[in-house]
């Protein structure tokens, strides 16, 4: 089955609000309810009454959940960010700090969740400030692990405003860390990327000063 198929075509409204959240229309009710049928098939094989009313709706629900939280794999719904010129020729560090995301582990397919820390020093450009969380969002809303969803943000903010420099830091917990295996609650997991001037020591110092952390860290 194609992409296409599975997660259907955007019409004119939604290409205008392609960075939005909204699970596009088209072809939608058909990848639900083949999604639905594995779901159920699972279910058989776990030997689970079908008919108890907590059951009888979740492949369906379980295939809506799946079209929402992996809405960044709809064709074209790259976030379309806005930028600026930097006319005041501004070169001091812009962070935002403790943005929340949930994904889910592209091993187990189960949810890791936290919080992303993400700067950039401009130079020609600046983006309005919506927009890094959506680039977050956007890169999050798909089968994942932590550290390629690092690097895509911070690849993402590199290419598109050319920076002085750019780091993205996340601070995450992991449910297939948690729920199984070695089950260990509370284990925080800690991702970095970094591009451009951030490479130089006093720069990812003052970031970390940011976030209250030792220039050790």
């Amino acid at each position: 089955m194609s992409k296409k198929l599975v997660l259907g075509e955007m019409n004119e409204a939604s290409i205008s609000e392609r960075d939005s959240n909204l699970i596009p229309n088209g072809g939608e009710e058909e990848a639900v309810a083949r999604i639905a049928e594995h779901v159920g098939a699972i279910l058989d094989l776990l030997h689970l009454d079908r008919h108890d009313p907590n059951l009888s709706q979740t492949p369906e629900r379980v295939a809506k959940m799946y079209l929402e939280m992996f809405h960044g794999l709809r064709e074209g719904a790259e976030p379309s960010i806005t930028t600026f010129p930097n006319d005041e020729n501004y070169q001091a560090m812009v962070m935002e700090r403790d943005v929340p995301f949930y994904s889910l582990c592209a091993h187990h397919l189960v949810p890791f969740y936290g919080h992303a820390h993400i700067a950039y020093i401009p130079k020609k450009r600046i983006v309005g400030l919506s927009k890094l969380p959506r680039i977050l969002e956007f890169y999050a809303k798909r089968p994942q692990i932590q550290e390629r969803l690092t690097e895509q943000v911070a690849d993402y903010l590199w290419s598109k405003l050319e920076p002085l420099g750019t780091m993205v830091v996340i601070e995450a917990r992991h449910l297939c860390v948690e729920m199984r295996g070695v089950k260990k609650h509370g284990a925080l997991t800690v991702t970095s990327a970094i591009r451009g001037c951030f490479e130089n020591p006093k720069v990812r110092e003052e970031f970390l000063g940011f976030l209250g952390r030792s220039k050790d860290w």
